[in-house]
């Protein structure tokens, strides 16, 4: 029987706020890059061009 999570479990309903993310070229492969809205500065890449998305990061 499914049950519903308690209150206060910290479970994220959304996106990620303050943040987005682009395929960006590198080395001639594009890649998901992670990146802070509020200063523009570039957070994480996948090293992998063949990997998914990030998760609940909107996209630009």
């Amino acid at each position: 029987m499914a049950v519903n999570k308690p209150p206060g479990d910290n479970a994220r309903k959304g996106a990620v706020r303050k943040r987005s993310q682009l395929k960006t070229q590198m080395e001639g492969e594009e890649h998901w890059t992670k990146r802070d809205k509020t200063s523009g500065e570039f957070m994480a890449q996948k090293k992998d061009p063949e990997a998914p998305p990030y998760k609940g990061v909107r996209k630009e």
